[in-house]
C-alpha cells in the first residue's frame, strides 16, 4: 500500500505516544498500579465508562476485568450477525494480513479506521472524558480511597419541614458534666480499622472504597434482651470513628479527623440501630477541637428516625436535652479537646436512627438534582452542565452555566457575569441547602428568574471538594489541607478544583465584567447569615463593596444580620477564594457564612434555621441581585447614603472608647476602614498548613505562579490597587465630598442593559400586573421563603417605578458594629 512506510515500519516499533504519557502521568498520581498491559484502551475505556453500568458501580482505574482488551474483539460483538460468511471472511483476511491495523504507529487510538480496515482513517472524536447524566444510564458511583471501607446500603433521608419552629435548648444550670472513661474502664462496641492519618497521604481510588469483605465492625447481639446500640459510619458523608460503651446507656463517642490530618474534627454523621423506646440514652463526643461552640449558646444537634420518616413523614428534627459543650478532662500535653453531651429519648422500639452535626447533602444528593435539571426539556435550554475537572479521587466536578440565550451578538456580549460556589468546605453543608434555593429559583419560570437570566450569566459549582464530601471530613480535600488557603496555587495536579476554579474565573474576566463573587460556607460560632468581603480604597466606589450585603439585610431581616458583616482583608486570608477575587478585580467579592444554628433576629429569634430557611437565602440572593442593579438607582444610593452614616457613628464610636475628639468635618487622611473593623477572628478560620509534605519542593513557584493571573486584570481594577495606598494615607475623601458625588459615580447599567431590562418590565407588567416577587410554585408554599408580611424592608417593591417620588425611606440600623464572638 506504502511501500516507504512499510519499509520504516519493518525497521522501528514505536509506541503509541498517548498510551505512553497517559501511563506515566496516571501512574504518577496513583490512578493506575498495574502494569503497562493493564492500562485500557482509550476508546474502550470510553465506551464502557459511558455504557456500563456494572463498571460505573464497581469498576476502577487500572481494573481490566470489566474492559476488553482488543477494540478488534469488541467490534466484532458489535458487528450484526447479519453479515454474510463472504463479509466475514474479508474481515479475517483485514485482521490478518492487513499492515494499517497491525502497525503499533499508525494503529492510534486517536484514529478511527473504516470498518473493513480500509486505510481512510480519520480523527476520533474528542473523547467523551466524563460521563453525564441520561435518564438510561445510573448515576456515577462515588470514588472513595482505597483505605475506606464502605458498606452496600444506600442511605437516603426525606426532606420535611418541622410544623413548629425549633427553638433553641434553654440551659438549666444543673446539666451533668460526665467525666470521660475511655476505652480502659468501658467496651468499645464500634471502631474504624486504618484510617489515613496525617504521615500518610492519598495515592488511589476507586468506587466502593477498600477491596476485599467489608468487616462487620458492631458487636455481635448475644440475644433479644441485648439492649446494645449498633453503630455504623462508613457510608457517603458519614463521620464516627470510635464508639465506647461506659454504661448502660451511656456512650462516648471519638470522631474521625479529616483524612490524611491530625486535626479537624467538627462534623459528625452516624447510625444507630437496635433502640429502646422511653429510655435516656446518653451520648458525649470526646474529641472537638474547637473552644468555642453554637452548642453552648443553645443549638442542638439533629436526629432522623426512620420509622417516622416511613410512617408519618417526619424527617431531620432537632433533639437533645442535657446539652453541654465543655474542656475535656484529660490533658495530655498536646492540644486540648473540648467535649459535646447531650441526652436523647428514642421515639420508637428495634429503630433505626441517624445522628448529625447539620442537615446532610451529599455528593449523591447533588447528582440526583443535576440528573433532574439536565433531563428536564425546559431548564435544559438555559442551564448547560458541564465539567470542570476531576477531583484527586476521580469524582466529577460539575459547573453550571445558566443564562438565556441572547437574540444578537450585542445583547450577549452586554451580559455581565455572577460566580457562585459551594462546599469548598466538606462538613458546611449549609452551604449546598442555599445552593439549592439558588438553582431552585433561578432555574424557575418566575418572571424575575427569567429577568435575571437575561441580564447575566451565571457560573456555578455547587461542589468544590466533592471528595470531602464523600469520605465525612468537615475542612479538608484528600490533600489534607484546607482548599479555602490556596486558591493561588499552581499546583493544578494537588488542588485541581481550585486552580480550574479560578481559571475560569480569569477566562472569564477577560471577556466580561464579574459583578459578583459568592462562596457559601457554615459557620459554627457565630447565629444569623452574613458575609465577608474586601474594603475598596477606590475612590470612585467607596463603601459599594456593602451595598449588596447591607440590601440582603433588608431583604431578608429575620435571617441576614449586616451587623456580623466585615470587610478587612487579613494577610492569612490572602488564600481564600474572597480575597484572591477581589484582587483579580471583582469588586463585590464575598463569602456567604450561614450558621449550623439559627436565628437571633425578628419573628425567627433563638429558632433553628432549617433546610427551607437556608434555601429561602438563595431566592434572597436572586431578589437582591435585581435591586442591586435596578436602573432607577434610589435603592442603590439610599443605601450607599446610609453606610456613610453608619461608618460616622462608628468613627465616633472608635474615638469615643479612645477617649479621643474627632471633628468628620475635617481630614479622613489618618483614619482607615481597616482600622475601624475588628478582625473577622470570629470566623471559623483555619491557618494555612502549606503544602503537603510529598509537595514541599514546589513550594517556591506558588507565589510567582500567582502573580503571573493577576497582570491581565481589568483596567478599573488596577488603578484602584495603585491609587489605594496613597488614598489610605493621605487623599481619603471628606464626608462632605463623599455626599456631593454620589448619582456621578454610582454603578450604572450599561445602556444594552437599561434596554432588557426594560423590555422585561413591560413583559411583566403584560403578564403579571402589581406582581409581587416570588418563588417556583412548588416553593411557594413554604411561609418561610419570603419575609414575614411585618419583617419585608420598607422600600417600595416595584422595581421599575415610573418616579423616584413616594419612595418610603429604608430601615436604618442604629450603628455599624462589626460583632465577633467574646
Amino acid at each position: 500500500m506504502f511501500p516507504a512506510l512499510e519499509t520504516e515500519l519493518k525497521q522501528q516499533t514505536l509506541p503509541d505516544p498517548y498510551e505512553d504519557f497517559m501511563y506515566h502521568h496516571l501512574q504518577y498520581y496513583g490512578y493506575f498500579k498495574a502494569e503497562r498491559g493493564s492500562l485500557p484502551n482509550s476508546a474502550t475505556h470510553q465506551h464502557v465508562w459511558k455504557n456500563n453500568p456494572r463498571y460505573l458501580l464497581s469498576g476502577s482505574f487500572g481494573e481490566t476485568a470489566d474492559l476488553i482488551p482488543d477494540p478488534l474483539q469488541k467490534e466484532k460483538r458489535l458487528w450484526p450477525t447479519c453479515l454474510s460468511s463472504t463479509v466475514h471472511r474479508q474481515i479475517e483476511a483485514v485482521n490478518r494480513d492487513s499492515l494499517m491495523l497491525s502497525s503499533p504507529l499508525l494503529k492510534s487510538r486517536q484514529l478511527l479506521h473504516d470498518d473493513l480496515g480500509e486505510v481512510n482513517a480519520r480523527p476520533r472524536e474528542p473523547r467523551d472524558l466524563f460521563a453525564f447524566f441520561s435518564s438510561s444510564e445510573p448515576l456515577q458511583a462515588p470514588r472513595w480511597p482505597i483505605e475506606c471501607e464502605v458498606i452496600k446500603e444506600n442511605i437516603h433521608h426525606i426532606e420535611w419541614v418541622p410544623p413548629q419552629p425549633e427553638y433553641f435548648y434553654q440551659p438549666t444550670g444543673n446539666e451533668k458534666l460526665p467525666e470521660i472513661v475511655g476505652e480502659e474502664k468501658g467496651t468499645v462496641v464500634y471502631q474504624l480499622d486504618s484510617v489515613p492519618s496525617e504521615d500518610s497521604y492519598f495515592t488511589s481510588s476507586r468506587v466502593g472504597g477498600k477491596r476485599g469483605i467489608i468487616k462487620e465492625l458492631a458487636v455481635t447481639l448475644q440475644g433479644p434482651e441485648d439492649n446494645t446500640l449498633l453503630f455504623e459510619s462508613r457510608f457517603e458523608s458519614g463521620n464516627l470513628q470510635k464508639a465506647v460503651r461506659v454504661n448502660t446507656y451511656e456512650y462516648e463517642l471519638t470522631l474521625r479527623t479529616d483524612l490524611y490530618t491530625n486535626k479537624h474534627t467538627q462534623w459528625f454523621y452516624f447510625r444507630v440501630q437496635n433502640t429502646r423506646k422511653d429510655v435516656t440514652y446518653r451520648f458525649t463526643i470526646v474529641n472537638l477541637l474547637k473552644p468555642k461552640s453554637l452548642y453552648t449558646i443553645g443549638m442542638k444537634p439533629l436526629m432522623y428516625s426512620q420509622l417516622d420518616a416511613s410512617t408519618h413523614s417526619i424527617g431531620w428534627r432537632r433533639e437533645g436535652d442535657e446539652i453541654r459543650y465543655y474542656r475535656n478532662n484529660t490533658d495530655d500535653g498536646q492540644q486540648p479537646f473540648y467535649c459535646l453531651t447531650w441526652t436523647i429519648q428514642f421515639p420508637h422500639d428495634q429503630d433505626t436512627c441517624f445522628f448529625a452535626h447539620f442537615y446532610p447533602y451529599t455528593y449523591t444528593d447533588l447528582q440526583c438534582f443535576l440528573l433532574s435539571v439536565a433531563n428536564s426539556p425546559v431548564q435544559s435550554q438555559f442551564c448547560k452542565l458541564r465539567t470542570l475537572c476531576r477531583s484527586l479521587a476521580g469524582n466529577t466536578i460539575y459547573l453550571l452555566t445558566i443564562t438565556n440565550p441572547a437574540r444578537t451578538p450585542q445583547e450577549a456580549a452586554a451580559k455581565k457575569a455572577v460566580v457562585l460556589t459551594a462546599r469548598v468546605h466538606p462538613g458546611e453543608s449549609n452551604g449546598s441547602w442555599i445552593m439549592k434555593g439558588f438553582l431552585d429559583f433561578i432555574l424557575s419560570n418566575s418572571p424575575d428568574a427569567q429577568l435575571l437570566r437575561d441580564i447575566f450569566i451565571f457560573k456555578v459549582v455547587p461542589m468544590l471538594n466533592p471528595d470531602g464530601v464523600i469520605v465525612g471530613n468537615y475542612r479538608c480535600s484528600l490533600a489534607g489541607r484546607d482548599l479555602n488557603r490556596h486558591y493561588k496555587t499552581i499546583l493544578k495536579e494537588s488542588f485541581p478544583c481550585i486552580w480550574h476554579t479560578r481559571n475560569m474565573i480569569k477566562r472569564l474576566l477577560e471577556e466580561r465584567e464579574v459583578l459578583l463573587y459568592c462562596d457559601f460556607h457554615g459557620h459554627s460560632r457565630k447565629n444569623n447569615i452574613f458575609l465577608y468581603g474586601c474594603n475598596n480604597n477606590d475612590r470612585k466606589f467607596w463603601l459599594h463593596e456593602r451595598v449588596f450585603p447591607l440590601m440582603l439585610s433588608k431583604n431578608a431581616p429575620d435571617k441576614f444580620s449586616f451587623h456580623s458583616c466585615n470587610f478587612k482583608v487579613q494577610k492569612c486570608k490572602e488564600g481564600t477564594g474572597r480575597v484572591v477575587m477581589w484582587r483579580m478585580g471583582i469588586l463585590n467579592s464575598y463569602t456567604m457564612e450561614s450558621t449550623f444554628g439559627g436565628s437571633t433576629l425578628g419573628n425567627k429569634r433563638d429558632t433553628h434555621f432549617t433546610p427551607e430557611d437556608l434555601k429561602s437565602l438563595g431566592y434572597h440572593v436572586c431578589d437582591t441581585l435585581l435591586d442591586f442593579c435596578d436602573p432607577d438607582r434610589t435603592k442603590f444610593m439610599q443605601c450607599l447614603a446610609e453606610l456613610k452614616e453608619l461608618l460616622q457613628q462608628e468613627i465616633h464610636k472608635k474615638f469615643n472608647e479612645l477617649g479621643q475628639d474627632m471633628d468628620l468635618e475635617g481630614s479622613w487622611s489618618d483614619i482607615s476602614l481597616s482600622d475601624i473593623e475588628s478582625s473577622t477572628s470570629g470566623s471559623d478560620s483555619s491557618l494555612s498548613d502549606g503544602l503537603p509534605v510529598h509537595l514541599l519542593n514546589t513550594a517556591d513557584e506558588e507565589g510567582a505562579g500567582f502573580a503571573s493571573t493577576l497582570q491581565k486584570q481589568p483596567a478599573f481594577f488596577k488603578n484602584s490597587e495603585n491609587t489605594s495606598s496613597s488614598m489610605m494615607k493621605n487623599e481619603k475623601p471628606r464626608l462632605n465630598e463623599l455626599n456631593g458625588r454620589d448619582k456621578g459615580t454610582s454603578l450604572g447599567p450599561s445602556k444594552m442593559t437599561t434596554l432588557i431590562l426594560t423590555k422585561n418590565k413591560e413583559r411583566m407588567q403584560r403578564e403579571k400586573p402589581g406582581f409581587t416577587v416570588s418563588c417556583s410554585p412548588k416553593r411557594n408554599t413554604n411561609p418561610s421563603q419570603e419575609p414575614a408580611p411585618d419583617t419585608k424592608p420598607n422600600w417600595s417593591r416595584n422595581r421599575y417605578p415610573a418616579t423616584k417620588g413616594g419612595r418610603t425611606t429604608a430601615v436604618v440600623y442604629p450603628s455599624l458594629h462589626i460583632y465577633t464572638y467574646p
